[in-house]
């Protein structure tokens, strides 16, 4: 194919002047950005390079350490991150753990080895309240900016983002009690994790304010994060006599409806299952899943601009900003037995 053929080709998808697509791969000044970003996107859109002088200098690496890619959140999370991170002009170095594999302080070495801007961690030890929080100091000590999403620790010198996990445990159990549930369990992961922690919380503070219960301990069961944890933690549920069912992710909660099936109980007609995550295909699930919908764009985006400041000179805060929560009514919830009576 000839340059001429080529030019025209662009042209007509930018919608603009061959002498302008020329006067773009030339490098030569007198076309806005707007055009000039047009014509660059024809260009990735028909597949042709971009010529080496018009590539884009990256502004800097930037590190990405998430968990296991199994639950579908981390993978939306890292993208919305990756997304953000890529329109500012840095690169994202995605670093995932793998049960067994390279614990999150090799990772962590690794990327400074690189000499990165900064790292954000998403869910990581920082949410473990039995570990040692002197892996974040050394890193904030050195003048390393980093952001911790879903966790929380008053000793690291850093912006942590959360969800409200007290919030949603509240909004699940608002909504189960409004279809009539009284006996309302909780599946969550180990008791060590601070979203586990706070979402106990808000939990106990609903059903003593709605229900007027308290002593809930053979309420709550603590299992894996996996969909055969919720399964296991249901199964406990289920025996001591739980209609509503709140689970701290939407793994668990499909667990749970397959305790439910193998226990003959149909969802929502006999127990009703409430998720948390709203994580990507959850929709079309069978029933598809109610849940409590984690924010996931805007707590990406505010990672990553709170990153950036302090990449750009802004001093470290030790800060926390807490993102909404919003509930997601499907069909894994129903009325509950004190509307069949």
């Amino acid at each position: 194919m000839n340059g001429h053929a080529r030019l025209a080709d662009i042209a007509a998808q930018a919608g603009v002047s061959e002498a302008t697509v020329s006067r773009v791969l030339n490098g030569k000044p007198g076309v806005s950005a707007a055009t000039r970003q047009a014509v660059m996107t024809a260009l990735d859109l028909m597949g042709y390079e971009r010529p080496p002088r018009l590539r884009q200098r990256s502004n800097g690496l930037v590190g990405l350490v998430t968990p296991e890619l199994d639950n579908p959140i981390f993978p939306a999370f890292a993208q919305a991150i990756e997304k953000a991170l890529t329109q500012h002009g840095y690169t994202p170095v995605l670093c995932t753990q793998l049960p067994g594999g390279a614990p999150e302080d090799e990772f962590t070495e690794l990327l400074v080895d690189r000499g990165v801007s900064g790292i954000v961690f998403v869910s990581g030890l920082h949410a473990d309240t039995t570990a040692r929080m002197d892996r974040y100091t050394r890193l904030t000590d050195r003048g390393l900016p980093i952001v911790l999403v879903d966790g929380y620790s008053e000793h690291i010198d850093a912006p942590f983002i959360s969800p409200d996990d007290r919030m949603a445990a509240r909004l699940a159990v608002q909504h189960l009690v409004d279809l009539g549930h009284e006996r309302i369990g909780l599946a969550l992961g180990p008791r060590r994790f601070v979203p586990v922690i706070r979402k106990i919380e808000g939990y106990r503070q609903a059903m003593a304010q709605l229900l007027g219960a308290d002593g809930l301990d053979d309420l709550i069961a603590h299992s894996l994060f996996s969909v055969e944890g919720g399964q296991a933690a249901a199964a406990q549920l289920l025996s001591r006599g739980c209609t509503g069912i709140v689970c701290a992710s939407d793994l668990m909660a499909l667990g749970a409806i397959r305790a439910c099936r193998e226990k003959g109980l149909s969802v929502p007609g006999e127990v009703s299952v409430v998720g948390f995550d709203d994580s990507p295909l959850i929709a079309f699930t069978d029933p598809p899943l109610t849940t409590v919908r984690k924010p996931i764009g805007a707590m990406a985006s505010a990672a990553v601009q709170t990153l950036l400041e302090e990449v750009n000179g802004a001093p470290a805060k030790h800060v926390e900003l807490i993102f909404q929560p919003e509930l997601v009514v499907r069909g894994s919830t129903g009325s509950g037995p004190l509307v069949n009576r």
